[in-house]
């Protein structure tokens, strides 16, 4: 049972006999040290949200960069659109939307997270922190279980904005939400095809 501690709580603490006022206090104690940790949980992880980032400029740069980005590459590789019909479909979502998220999470939050507390995480090289390098580094290095060496290595340059994004709004949110747009236009537009023979 939670007690409401205004003067009327503090008045009937006192009527509590010695065991149980000491109940209380550790009731109390152990909440406000759960809600501590899941707070300090919430921040390494970047699951808080301080700052409208879609309204900041490099934000809004990076949401940019991804439109020529496509027109570039449909250069290279062609325009291959997803067919409507597979707009819907479980294998676009999964990978527009599920994985991204999914990335994001482990990548952002969990390991960038974790570098950022270290001695050298925050230390900066050409404005990009050690813990975006490393983590883009291990990022692109996981996509070679699935992709070429050369697509991995692409995959690096969008990692490194997602990394710095995280930064600068400590949060994943951000990271989040470019990933899925970089996602979805690069499936909807070149690579629809491969989506769909791979199902």
């Amino acid at each position: 049972m939670r007690l409401g501690f205004g003067t009327r709580g503090m008045s009937s603490q006192q009527n509590l006999g010695p065991d149980q006022a000491v109940g209380v206090q550790n009731f109390s104690s152990g909440e406000f040290s759960r809600s501590r940790d899941s707070a300090q949980i919430t921040a390494l992880l970047g699951l808080h949200y301080h700052h409208p980032f879609h309204r900041d400029f490099v934000f809004l740069f990076l949401l940019a960069l991804g439109p020529m980005v496509w027109l570039f590459m449909m250069e290279f590789f062609g325009f291959q659109p997803l067919p409507r019909h597979a707009i819907w479909s479980p294998a676009f979502l999964f990978i527009a939307l599920w994985q991204p998220v999914f990335e994001e999470l482990l990548f952002r939050g969990i390991i960038q997270g974790q570098l950022l507390q270290t001695m050298y995480g925050g230390k900066t090289w050409f404005g990009l922190s050690v813990s975006n390098l490393l983590t883009s580094l291990l990022f692109a290095c996981a996509h070679l279980a699935s992709h070429s060496i050369s697509w991995s290595l692409l995959v690096f340059v969008p990692s490194l904005c997602f990394g710095f994004v995280r930064e600068r709004f400590g949060s994943v949110y951000p990271s989040i939400a470019l990933h899925v747009f970089y996602n979805t236009g690069y499936f909807l537009l070149i690579d629809g095809v491969t989506l769909l023979n791979s199902r």
